[in-house]
């Protein structure tokens, strides 16, 4: 058995780059128990190296619970995805974040706008026992397609599903958010707190959230970016422009907000993405 009690530059490197080449932390814990290390060290060690919480990491590792899938991060220049072609402009290492352009073209943005707008109400969140409710946190309008609802749908969560390697029913319904002036959504994770009270019933539906796609439908005039305040980065608002965000085990880093819109207005397109079949609660 390894005794150290610090982390190597060398180990610290391979963590990050295991889980980068889209290994989950079950994974990583067992090549490192393969190779000697005490499986309590090894836990703490991925914790440090990832920013994680014990906790999270615990719940990651139930045997109770089969491991879940895990996205496939895009890499650049481009990727193209049954011959749509995106660009890969910006890479973060923690949290796992890539902002895509051109994941949408004009015409799908213009066409998801016309669909959702009769259907605008308050936009939800989900509350610990995994159902809606209205949160003062988010001040915004939106709608929810149910999977496969509409051709444009379907096209839009094929290339999803292509573009990070997770079956299509992995994914929530498409969520379509509308932000007037001064409208926002202030910090959260998407991601569920194993430590709250519900985390059973929020995840019986699908398992734990692994990533998030937030699609830009249109530019603002001024305002509307989404900011990861843990790491002092803003992604500017630009349509058909998005940025993906992977939390496995409940990456903190992925703390995020949608910042108020100062002009203009905003559209967005939301698909989280679930370790396993995502079922809806008429389904469940």
């Amino acid at each position: 058995m390894h005794s150290r009690t610090t982390i190597s530059p060398e180990l610290r490197e391979w963590i990050l780059a295991t889980t980068r080449a889209g290994h989950g932390i079950p994974d990583v814990l067992k090549l490192m128990k393969d190779n000697g290390y005490d499986p309590r060290q090894s836990r703490s060690i991925v914790a440090e190296v990832l920013k994680l919480p014990l906790a999270a990491l615990h719940a990651s590792t139930d045997k109770t619970t089969p491991a879940g899938l895990r996205t496939r991060h895009p890499e650049p220049p481009s990727v193209t995805i049954d011959g749509h072609v995106l660009d890969v402009t910006l890479i973060v290492d923690t949290p796992t974040l890539r902002v895509l352009d051109g994941i949408l073209t004009e015409q799908e943005c213009t066409d998801l706008i016309a669909l959702a707008r009769p259907r605008l109400q308050r936009a939800l969140t989900v509350d610990t026992d995994g159902k809606h409710q209205v949160d003062q946190r988010r001040t915004s309008e939106g709608m929810f397609f149910t999977l496969n609802e509409l051709p444009l749908i379907s096209r839009i969560e094929q290339r999803l599903a292509g573009l990070l390697g997770v079956p299509m029913n992995h994914g929530e319904g498409l969520q379509i958010l509308h932000y007037l002036p001064g409208q926002e959504y202030e910090p959260h994770y998407d991601w569920f707190d194993p430590e709250q009270a519900g985390y059973g019933a929020v995840t019986a539906i699908g398992g734990q959230r692994i990533a998030s796609v937030v699609m830009y439908l249109n530019t603002p005039e001024q305002g509307g970016g989404t900011a990861f305040p843990e790491i002092g980065l803003t992604v500017t608002a630009r349509r058909g422009t998005a940025v993906y965000f992977a939390y496995e085990g409940g990456d903190r880093s992925s703390l995020h907000a949608g910042l108020p819109v100062l002009r203009g207005e905003k559209w967005i397109a939301t698909k989280w993405l679930r370790e396993r079949p995502f079922r809806t609660q008429r389904q469940a």
